[in-house]
């Protein structure tokens, strides 16, 4: 795990803390970027945790033809990129083939492999040979262990800068569950787990075209996952998540964010 080290050797924080990645799901605006990241950079250097800001600069995987997608690969990736100048902290975004790979790494620091693509060899090499900080989601139709193939490939291609996320598992045609075996079972794979703390509170492929959520309980999800041992956390968040055009079903609202990490925090103290 010494590459998080390095991916966060700009920020001071308590090593006994979890990271944190969160942003809004997509970038719809500058002005909302540097709302949310300007936010949670304070709160987190207040509590000492160490914090990627996160958002899509493409959303790919939408229901409908009709969802918003996105600003423009370039012009989301510059925002990106300005954002993590403008606040000192390293900055993510998910990337959907192979030949995305070297255009965000040009912009980013870490490279997120989303769960419904988790198991595709082209993409998970063309981001290893970046030579970023690899993320995987764990695909909703994979177990733990099978995580293992995901890090045998990215390894083989000399990178060893990976993360492994958990965000839950198809349960039914319209629900996910969190089994929080695969957290202790991922990290035996050696590598730092995540756990989203957001779309594991998805509720997908509803007759309107647009994905649903249960953000009540992202605070019991990022509890439970602090406390069977996750590295780090994904949470999605938005200062009006009803007005977003992505995920705001699933998003926690930017004003309860706060709260919950000084929640965790003790948590965490707890756990070590």
């Amino acid at each position: 795990m010494k590459h998080l080290k390095t991916l966060f050797q700009g920020q001071q924080y308590n090593p006994d803390n979890f990271f944190l990645i969160a942003g809004p799901c997509v970038i719809e605006e500058e002005e909302l970027l540097m709302t949310v990241a300007e936010k949670v950079s304070g709160i987190c250097k207040r509590l000492e945790i160490p914090y990627i800001f996160k958002a899509s600069y493409r959303k790919a995987n939408r229901t409908s033809i009709h969802s918003f997608t996105g600003i423009g690969d370039v012009e989301g990736l510059e925002l990106l990129q300005k954002i993590g100048k403008t606040f000192n902290v390293p900055v993510t975004s998910d990337i959907h083939s192979a030949a995305e790979a070297a255009m965000a790494a040009a912009y980013v620091d870490v490279l997120q492999i989303p769960a419904f693509l988790s198991r595709q060899t082209d993409i998970l090499l063309a981001a290893a040979e970046t030579g970023k900080v690899v993320n995987v989601k764990k695909g909703q139709f994979l177990s733990g262990e099978a995580m293992k193939f995901a890090v045998e490939k990215i390894k083989g291609a000399g990178n060893d800068n990976i993360m492994l996320t958990e965000r839950g598992t198809t349960f039914g045609y319209q629900d996910l569950v969190v089994d929080y075996r695969n957290i202790p079972i991922m990290r035996e794979l050696g590598q730092p787990v995540v756990m989203d703390c957001t779309h594991s509170l998805q509720q997908p492929n509803q007759t309107s075209g647009v994905t649903g959520g249960n953000p009540k309980l992202i605070g019991t999800i990022a509890k439970a996952a602090i406390a069977t041992g996750a590295d780090g956390l994904f949470i999605e968040t938005h200062p009006d998540p009803a007005c977003a055009k992505s995920d705001g079903a699933n998003m926690l609202r930017l004003d309860l964010l706060e709260e919950l990490l000084e929640q965790l925090v003790a948590i965490r103290k707890v756990v070590k």
